[in-house]
């Protein structure tokens, strides 16, 4: 065995061991692996770099800011209510036009970003249709990853894969080159949770990250959660009146989160604000309060909460703690003189100075440095505070600000980018001049486009590319597909396709897709060679089966969703390990009839 070889072997035994046991983060690996490619003089300077010059680099990149940009819009947000309306009760529908929603908008941006999109607006059909989140959390993970096998720039093992077939002199796959079979994929894995997944999902419902933090928000702080809603007969003592008149705060310690009438909805309405007959009112506060300031002022109960949904949705509304930085244009002035709910439109809660809690009217305090507010909003307003240098907001925010009238343009740039694509361009082009594009027109801040790159991802693909190079150029793929091809050599094609499509399984359930990508796909290449087959269409495989990460949640979409579901690695185990043997059958039996 030349020496060469061993040493390669060397590295990428200690690449995919380091990998496994997570002892470094993976961006680290891979940088490490690329350098002692260097130190070794496996590779030149120039050919231990060039994974940074590679096309599949800047497509990733490309990808990435897109996809934020048209996130910033708030466009996918708007889609996936629609569909949600569209599927009703019926828990089926729900799993299948969600499943398939979540599916065709993975072929065109990162799996974890439209799973992320659609999340919120599943935990809030699964309140109020009290479907238990385990039952369509998971459904939506699996689509959301074979979603990521239906165009070539939908993951980033896809993306990766043409610049692996240039290295090795090989032809490169057209934007679509891989939508037959990911849609066959995507389809089996839909019907497999619409017919069979009463009988593989738990039924345990923990909620999400957002619950779980405004639960302790809500124990730590002592506050109260019961919002009823009421409307103001004509005859009603609060008609006419402000709710600073009406001593809402130091007599009732209730907070009014919101008046509605015909027309809109103002949240946090302004001391001055005055009731008219009509109206309906959310308010916050103990039971026995609430009751007793209904009783007083004459209010009429009301069992309709549509209009106040938002206020319900934890997803949508909540509470946040924000604490006076000491630089602050704020100190010394009070809650009354910032016009603090006519300016921010949320709703101040608790006052804490100097370790003394403060609830009901503290309207004319002073501010000082250090004092914390618990305030009530929903969180596209909470925005305003967390964008403000006078307060530092602590509870996270999920909403992001949204690009209003720039829906259409970020998709249009999207369509023109793959429109490039398909005229002929290359991929890295293509998409990184949709990204500029998406700068330009307002969709995306240039100092936004830096924070919406997830660079240990970039660092992560740049770093191993060299490996698969290496492993071309000192001849170490050829000698391990040699010893492979020792045991399936002689067999039918078929049961070739079927032990590289183990092979890519099992090395994506305990090291990144990208990373067995890298590390198969020169191996697969010789041992198409070896068994006289076209080496394009396994290489293909091994990228396609870098999706077939269920049985763990080790896939960066099942990792995500796991909290929000409630899920256990047993839960997987039993779910996954029936789509990990379906998604083997299936895509053997499509690369067998449609590819080689």
């Amino acid at each position: 065995m030349a020496p060469e070889i061993i040493t390669v072997l060397v590295i990428l035994g200690f690449t995919i061991l380091f990998l496994i046991l997570d002892i470094f983060r993976i961006d680290i690996v891979a940088i490490l692996c690329m350098l002692s490619l260097g130190w070794t003089k496996i590779l030149t300077p120039n050919e231990m770099l060039s994974g940074f010059s590679s096309n599949a680099v800047i497509a990733m990149i490309s990808v990435m800011i897109m996809g934020s940009g048209i996130a910033k819009t708030g466009m996918m947000k708007t889609v996936a209510q629609f569909i949600i309306r569209l599927a009703g009760k019926s828990r089926q529908k729900i799993i299948g036009l969600v499943s398939i929603s979540v599916g065709i908008i993975s072929a065109f941006m990162q799996n974890v970003g439209s799973a992320a999109l659609f999340l919120p607006a599943v935990l809030n059909i699964s309140k109020r249709e009290r479907i238990p989140a385990s039952e369509l959390i998971m459904p939506l993970g699996f689509a959301a990853i074979l979603g990521g096998t239906l165009t070539m720039i939908a993951s980033g093992p896809l993306i990766l894969l043409n610049d692996l077939l240039k290295n090795a002199r090989l032809k490169p796959y057209g934007l679509f080159g891989v939508t037959p079979a990911g849609l066959i994929l995507l389809v089996v894995g839909i019907a497999f949770f619409f017919f069979f997944g009463k009988y593989v999902l738990p039924r345990s419902d923990s909620g999400n990250q957002k619950v779980s933090e405004q639960k302790k928000l809500i124990d730590t702080w002592h506050l109260p959660y019961t919002i009823n809603c009421y409307s103001i007969p004509e005859k009603s003592k609060l008609v006419s009146k402000t709710p600073e008149r009406t001593k809402i705060w130091e007599e009732y310690n209730l907070n009014i989160l919101a008046v509605s009438d015909e027309e809109d909805i103002t949240y946090a309405p302004w001391r001055y604000t005055r009731f008219e007959p009509g109206q309906r009112i959310a308010i916050l506060g103990e039971e026995k309060n609430i009751k007793k300031f209904a009783a007083d002022f004459k209010l009429s109960f009301n069992k309709q909460l549509s209009e106040f949904q938002e206020l319900m949705d934890p997803t949508e509304a909540g509470f946040v703690e924000v604490i006076i930085p000491p630089r602050s244009s704020v100190i010394g002035s009070t809650i009354r003189q910032l016009s603090f709910r006519k300016n921010y439109s949320v709703e101040p809660l608790i006052f804490f100075s100097k370790g003394k809690k403060i609830t009901g009217d503290f309207s004319d305090r002073k501010i000082k440095a250090g004092d914390t507010l618990i305030v009530h909003g929903v969180w596209e307003n909470m925005l305003r505070l967390k964008q403000s240098s006078d307060f530092v907001v602590i509870t996270s925010i999920e909403e992001e600000e949204k690009r209003s009238g720039k829906g259409w343009i970020a998709a249009l740039c999207f369509a023109a980018a793959i429109g490039m694509t398909i005229s002929g361009f290359p991929i890295s082009i293509s998409l990184f001049s949709g990204a500029i594009a998406m700068v330009l027109t307002g969709v995306i801040r240039i100092d936004e486009i830096y924070n919406s790159v997830e660079w240990k991802v970039v660092f992560l693909i740049a770093g191993l590319i060299p490996l698969g190079l290496a492993m071309q150029k000192t001849g170490t793929a050829a000698f391990l597909a040699e010893r492979v091809m020792s045991f399936v050599q002689g067999t039918h094609p078929v049961f070739i396709l079927l032990s590289i499509a183990a092979m890519a399984t099992l090395f994506s359930l305990f090291m990144s897709n990208v990373a067995s990508t890298v590390v198969l796909a020169p191996l697969v290449i010789s041992m198409a060679k070896i068994g006289q087959l076209d080496p394009r269409p396994l290489v293909l495989l091994v990228a396609v089966c870098s999706a077939n990460s269920f049985i763990l949640p080790t896939h960066q979409v099942n990792a995500m969703l796991m909290t929000a579901g409630g899920y256990s690695n047993k839960d997987y185990f039993k779910a996954g390990g029936v789509m990990t043997i379906i998604f083997l059958i299936t895509v053997t039996a499509v690369f067998y009839l449609f590819y080689i």
